[in-house]
């Protein structure tokens, strides 16, 4: 099989971009381990997507954005950033921007769902679910993947959009830096007593990191952080006492608390690829950058990515060049980095800063609070990375 552009992986990166590409008369294969229904139907993961305003925008040039229902998408009117048994709150809200909301929160799966239906009846892409991929090689002229089954696809650009543990970064050569965290990131929907006001907490407790996301219809999204064993004994409590547990873990500031599905528990783990390119392929979505979660940017940064590169190629055509040069890769991978690296260097130092519960890191983040509320441009600048518009 032959093809111009082959995409391992269709999580949301992989989606946006091959929708990015439509309407260049490439042709596009898709490869993914999940199986149709699946890609169709996402199941519900837990996990609620706090979209920028440039990522809407994305969504929107994409054409997906109106296939999200509109009881899924919550308004974020503000955010607060607590630190341990302190009182003060450090506070972002629109400020003078002039937009309404810092941004929305969405449920990845509808999300998913989105991106799967705007690429399945696009001309000129196939989708390979319940696949496996062998093994990938790639040459000055093209690339080669064997199918777990034993087919071959051959593209002028192989592209890894298969997750921050990428079977296509680690057959390309790519090397990464891998962090894992020791610590589970569990995540659940909660019905409570009082209103959030569309107010999003994140919360750094001593031994423990917890954020509340506003949702529609009278919920919120618990995210907790804890050591991984502690993660687990949360995950084995029943519904009623799990409840009971986060509105103490809260402090009760929402009041009682009921659990409204089913919870999820992730490892954390973070990656940063050496490289985002190599010969005739290239990284999108968490293959190249996986994120820490604390500032809620990884799949806004994913969704980026794959619009430099899929810029990247629609230039390649226009002007009847090769898309899997290695110009084309180079453009694509200096923008990326420029835009991810601050990104996630910043993100991983804010982590060390609020997750030590070491005395002196203790006062040091109140202090950093109380000077980021009096000094309007960290203020202002924080805003803008929240806000992305």
């Amino acid at each position: 099989m032959e093809c111009d552009i082959l995409i391992i992986g269709a999580g949301p990166a992989g989606l946006a971009f091959a929708r990015a590409l439509a309407g260049n008369g490439l042709s596009v294969v898709l490869a993914e381990r999940q199986s149709h229904a699946a890609l169709a139907d996402p199941a519900y993961d837990g996990r609620e997507i706090a979209l920028t305003h440039r990522s809407v925008d994305t969504l929107q040039r994409l054409g997906v954005w109106g296939a999200i229902p509109d009881a899924d998408i919550a308004p974020l009117r503000e955010a607060r950033v607590l630190n341990g048994h302190s009182r003060f709150a450090l506070g972002f809200d629109t400020g003078a921007t002039g937009a309404d909301v810092l941004g929305y929160l969405v449920p990845n799966h509808r999300i998913r769902h989105a991106l799967f239906r705007g690429i399945e009846s696009l001309p000129g892409v196939r989708v390979l679910a319940d696949t496996a991929v062998a093994s990938i090689e790639t040459d000055r002229s093209s690339a080669r993947a064997v199918l777990a089954d034993g087919c071959e696809v051959r593209a002028r650009l192989l592209v890894g959009a298969d997750s921050r543990f990428s079977h296509v970064r680690d057959q390309l050569g790519i090397a990464a830096s891998t962090n894992r965290l020791g610590k589970g990131m569990l995540v659940s929907r909660m019905r409570h007593a009082l209103p959030h006001h569309g107010v999003a907490t994140e919360w750094f407790d001593h031994h423990q990191t917890m954020a509340m996301l506003p949702l529609n219809g009278g919920c919120s999204s618990a995210v907790v952080t804890v050591p991984l064993g502690e993660a687990e004994r949360l995950m084995a409590l029943d519904p009623t006492a799990f409840a009971a547990d986060i509105e103490a873990r809260y402090q009760h500031r929402l009041g009682a608390m009921t659990l409204e599905g089913t919870r999820h528990l992730y490892p954390l783990v973070t990656t940063w690829s050496h490289h985002f390119a190599a010969r005739r392929a290239a990284l999108i979505g968490d293959a190249a950058v996986g994120m820490h979660p604390v500032t809620a940017h990884g799949f806004n940064l994913g969704l980026s990515g794959q619009q430099l590169l899929a810029d990247a190629v629609q230039a390649a055509v226009a002007r009847g060049g090769d898309i899997g040069s290695d110009a084309v890769l180079r453009a694509y991978e200096s923008a990326h980095r420029r835009a991810a690296w601050p990104l996630y260097a910043g993100t991983n130092a804010l982590t060390r800063l609020f997750t030590d519960d070491r005395a002196p890191a203790r006062a040091a983040r109140h202090v950093a609070l109380r000077l980021a509320q009096g000094v309007p441009p960290v203020r202002s600048s924080v805003r803008r990375m929240l806000m992305a518009r």
